[in-house]
């Protein structure tokens, strides 16, 4: 009975964090009578929230969503066949790596207006942007796993003729699996960072947009519910990887995650 009841405080604690800081949140904005365009507190912002009005809300939603799961499925696309070949080839290990570093060291604010500039105003500059943010990881990931192969079990399979087909599916890639879904997590989280700053920068609604317009208008308790709601966006995507490492690949799960 012990034991159940602290399992079931820990699954609660962050929980029961959140709630505790939101409390402490509403009291201290209450007790030191804080304008809402400096700190609003949690009920001005659910208020703000409700005014917008759900169509609305929908609408900014849907336009982030759309950039985000587009961007990150591009991103997919893109890096974890790069990163199958520059394990492949030492030459594009040498060549194209470095790039992928300078790339990575641009800041994508300064680059962002650039790209907006040249590709327009439409949708493909907005995934282009959050492509940038979120390949590195998975390229660096993906490479990292496949490189972490026991050399042992590869000298093995070339002593039995197995051919580099079978050597990649059967060996490389299983060993990859877990480096690969701990980039995909990482990187599902920028990819709504990627979203937001593409909104900044040129965009006529979705969340990020609609922060910086509720901002210009001291708007602040609508800024909030925006941001809380892609909080909220970027955790349900992040658990969605988890879920999909739990129900496609469980063995490559530590045994303690197995069990849980």
């Amino acid at each position: 009975m012990i034991a159940r009841v602290l399992r079931l405080g820990d699954r609660l604690a962050p929980l029961l964090t959140l709630v505790a800081i939101v409390v402490v949140w509403e009291i201290a904005c209450r007790l030191l009578h804080l304008p809402a365009f400096v700190l609003p507190a949690p009920s001005a912002i659910v208020l703000a929230g409700e005014n917008l009005g759900v169509a609305q809300w929908r609408e900014h939603f849907v336009a982030t969503l759309q950039i985000v799961v587009v961007g990150y499925a591009v991103s997919i696309a893109i890096s974890v066949p790069l990163a199958v070949a520059l394990t492949s080839s030492r030459f594009l290990s040498r060549t194209v790596y470095p790039l992928l570093v300078v790339i990575q060291s641009t800041p994508i604010v300064a680059v962002a207006p650039i790209i907006v500039v040249t590709l327009g105003v439409g949708m493909l500059p907005r995934v282009v942007i959050t492509c940038m943010v979120t390949f590195f990881p998975l390229v660096i990931g993906t490479a990292t796993g496949l490189r972490a192969t026991p050399e042992e079990l590869i000298e093995l399979s070339r002593s039995l003729r197995a051919g580099r087909w079978r050597e990649f599916t059967q060996i490389r890639l299983p060993f990859a699996i877990p480096y690969i879904f701990s980039a995909l997590k990482v990187s599902v989280t920028l990819s709504v960072i990627g979203a937001v700053i593409a909104e900044f920068v040129a965009a006529e609604k979705g969340l990020g947009f609609l922060i910086l317009f509720s901002t210009s208008l001291f708007k602040v308790p609508q800024a909030f519910a925006a941001l809380g709601i892609l909080v909220a966006a970027s955790l349900v995507l992040y658990h969605l990887v988890v879920l999909a490492e739990r129900l496609l690949f469980p063995w490559s799960l530590p045994k303690e995650a197995q069990s849980g």
